[in-house]
């Protein structure tokens, strides 16, 4: 007997991925926690019935939500990563020496210790010295910051429960308090395809361009997301995330990557035409 799972992209749009078995199921305080093993992509940590990661395809979402900002300014030293308890940002964040500290905040354990143990992949880096995990509801962690961080990078689940409270003007103004002068966030935005995805999109992009005064999106390609396509917005102080760089800089880390490079990081910033409208209607309203 076949076995699959299902992740409703809209009512009337299914992806679906042969599984070979459940590693693991649980329902925590905040939301339902899986974890299915498969041929085509390993394994598959599912939050809420929606795909959070694979183990063959998370490495496109992780370097991009971590390696864009981290060219644009490579004298981060203390990083705040809100979400991310499967522990594939903080790996790729890692990789630079001169990262001294970072806080991550996941509001559930369940995802932590069930990716530590089926998804070491991403997870194992989770007991490196320099990553200190806080159990606890971001938006109320950063209200407490201010002037402390050089990166802020949202990781976190959709706009919808538990991550509702994430994607509120509240957060980024207190993001904006929380970075220092020249400080940068990182925020995933959906999806602009479908139209609820599209919806949320828009609105944390008109919150964001309210809160910092450089809002720049990008975009990336990921084979088990809603239509395959992603966005990020990167909000900063003072830099932007193009003509303020210097890519030969980040070149010489001779970093080991498999997405990101920087070609990639300058393409990533060009937009479809109708996401570009989306978002012009966002600054708009």
């Amino acid at each position: 007997m076949e076995l699959w799972f299902s992740e409703q992209h809209t009512p009337n749009v299914k992806f679906s991925l042969k599984v070979d078995g459940q590693l693991f199921g649980e329902t925590s305080e905040f939301q339902r926690v899986d974890i299915f093993d498969s041929t085509e992509f390993g394994r598959i940590l599912v939050l809420d019935g929606r795909i959070m990661l694979t183990e063959r395809d998370e490495f496109i979402y992780h370097e991009m939500i971590t390696h864009v900002p981290l060219c644009v300014n490579p004298d981060v030293r203390k990083v705040l990563l809100v979400g991310g308890g499967d522990g594939g940002s903080a790996r790729e964040l890692l990789k630079y020496d001169t990262i001294e500290k970072i806080d991550l905040v996941e509001i559930d354990e369940t995802v932590v210790r069930a990716c530590q143990k089926f998804i070491p992949q991403t997870a194992a880096c989770l007991d490196n010295p320099r990553v200190e995990i806080f159990f606890a509801d971001g938006l109320k962690f950063v209200r407490r910051k201010s002037d402390e961080y050089d990166l802020i990078i949202v990781d976190y689940t959709d706009p919808f429960g538990v991550g509702e409270g994430l994607f509120t003007k509240e957060f980024y103004g207190n993001c904006f308090n929380a970075l220092k002068d020249g400080g940068i966030m990182v925020n995933q935005h959906e999806n602009p395809f479908y139209s609820r995805d599209a919806a949320a999109m828009q609105r944390a992009h008109k919150r964001l361009a309210t809160a910092f005064p450089i809002v720049r999106v990008y975009q990336i390609h990921i084979p088990t997301y809603p239509a395959g396509q992603w966005l990020f917005g990167l909000a900063s102080k003072k830099f932007h995330p193009t003509n303020d760089v210097d890519f030969s800089r980040w070149n010489s880390l001779n970093l080991q990557t498999k997405y990101y490079n920087t070609n990639i990081h300058v393409g990533a910033f060009a937009l479809p035409t109708y996401v570009i409208r989306a978002l012009r209607t966002a600054e708009a309203t």
